[in-house]
């Protein structure tokens, strides 16, 4: 113990932040421990958040015949009756790989693992409980990556068969014939595509009178849309009063504040996430937590206290895996010595609705707002062979532009495979590119990557 302590670092929670934390720091030849139960490797993202959402999304895709039906008809599906075992199948194989190459690269990377539940004592100290007892760790430095669960209301009594979170639902034991929504956000927007492209109907409830405002308008519109052609129902600016479970019709009754009533075989909460800061005794280390437990940091992901460092979900917004991955790895370079920061005005985000959602940079609204003179080219999807191919007929990328000095100022993709081709955009984002990179690149025949090049001549001849 050259300083003292047991570990140079001590990282609560394996989730992205926590894994690319630990391993940074052990690359930076430190002595590091990762505190987390072990059926719960990988944190949320694996067990209950991102993973299993995006595998249910390809399992969904291939069970319903989704991307076929554009060639073979309305009428095409892999399956006649799409159960939940058949969901949870593909799910549970990728967790269970996805958790033995997390397992493999802490042990490569000589991360001790301690089994169990972390608290602290002081600031340098904290008891780990597990199944074996109750030891103490002490350490020169501390991330906390403890992610995030779902909110509670006291409106929705959470019963995880008829009322329940996103956590419960792959735990059901059949696909709701009526499912109502609740909570127009990126999760329940993105579950209620999925079951949707199984044919079951769907109403969206959301106080709000506009959803995802961080993203482009006409791409919204345009999600809107197709989910309308899934047979969902939009109730915006609607909050809900009451919600009940009828068990002798067998139906789920939501109450809004404007005297109408919802029904449906289940409903989805989706409204909000809480950090799971709450065990953690954070009090003790001289820390206080914000709204909904979240901690604040610096640039540097540091909390007041200075040897105490935070990332990932539990820090707030804008909770993405890639972003908390990120914010893991700097948070370790920053407490050990390597200044290191984030460039957020090119956070590509993938929203995997169906249609899949890609963004980077800034949206017409934001330069409007700020008087940056900008036009807009556009690819759709329909105009493009591989577009053809896939069977997308409403996907489109989107550039916007300096109109004077032709800089790439956004990218906006709504379709097919976006969350891949958005990267393009980003790095001539990232290196102050104009659009003429597009117009003068040779893309292969026939890629969605061609789309850029379509967008950029597009965009072009509009000067």
């Amino acid at each position: 113990m050259p300083n003292g302590y047991d570990y140079d670092l001590v990282v609560l929670g394996s989730g992205p932040a926590g894994q690319k934390g630990a391993i940074c720091a052990a690359k930076l030849h430190k002595r590091v421990a990762i505190v987390e139960n072990r059926w719960a490797l990988g944190g949320v993202c694996v067990h209950s958040g991102t993973i299993p959402s995006k595998t249910l999304r390809e399992a969904v895709l291939y069970l319903s015949g989704f991307r076929e039906k554009t060639f073979y008809g309305r009428s095409y599906q892999v399956k006649d009756r799409v159960v939940m075992a058949d969901l949870t199948f593909r799910v549970d194989a990728v967790i269970k790989r996805e958790t033995e190459v997390i397992r493999a690269q802490l042990q490569r990377n000589q991360v001790v693992p301690l089994d169990g539940y972390g608290r602290f004592v002081d600031a340098h100290t904290v008891e780990v409980e597990s199944a074996e007892g109750t030891r103490r760790v002490t350490s020169e430095n501390f991330l906390v990556s403890t992610g995030t669960r779902p909110a509670s209301d006291q409106h929705y009594q959470l019963d995880g068969t008829h009322i329940f979170n996103s956590d419960q639902l792959l735990s059901l034991s059949e696909v709701p014939r009526e499912l109502i929504v609740v909570g127009a956000g990126v999760i329940g927007l993105e579950y209620a595509s999925m079951i949707a492209a199984l044919g079951v109907k769907i109403t969206i409830l959301d106080a709000r009178p506009t959803i995802l405002d961080f993203i482009d308008r006409e791409i919204m519109d345009s999600l809107q849309f197709q989910l309308r052609q899934l047979n969902v129902i939009f109730r915006l600016g609607e909050k809900v009063t009451t919600c009940v479970y009828d068990a002798e019709r067998g139906r789920v009754i939501a109450t809004l504040e404007s005297g109408k009533r919802v029904h449906g075989d289940g409903l989805l909460f989706t409204v909000g996430r809480q950090a799971n800061t709450d065990k953690l005794n954070l009090e003790s280390a001289g820390l206080k937590t914000g709204d909904r437990g979240k901690l604040e940091v610096n640039e540097q992901f540091q909390t007041a206290v200075p040897n105490i460092y935070a990332a990932g979900d539990v820090i707030g917004f804008p909770a993405l895996a890639s972003t908390s991955m990120e914010q893991g790895r700097i948070a370790s370079c920053n407490m050990f010595g390597v200044p290191s920061k984030m460039r957020p005005q090119f956070f590509p985000y993938g929203i995997y609705t169906i249609p899949e959602i890609s963004i980077v940079g800034q949206t017409e609204e934001q330069l409007t707002h700020d008087k940056v003179p900008y036009e807009v080219g556009i690819a759709r999807y329909s105009e493009l062979a591989k577009g053809q191919m896939l069977g997308d007929e409403h996907g489109l990328l989107k550039l916007l532009f300096h109109s004077e000095s032709l800089k790439l100022l956004g990218v906006h993709i709504i379709g097919e495979r976006a969350a891949e081709i958005i990267h393009i955009g980003q790095a001539v984002l990232s290196f102050g590119g104009s659009i003429e990179y597009f117009r003068d690149t040779v893309f292969n025949y026939p890629t969605m990557a061609e789309a850029y090049k379509v967008a950029a001549l597009d965009g072009l001849n509009k000067l």
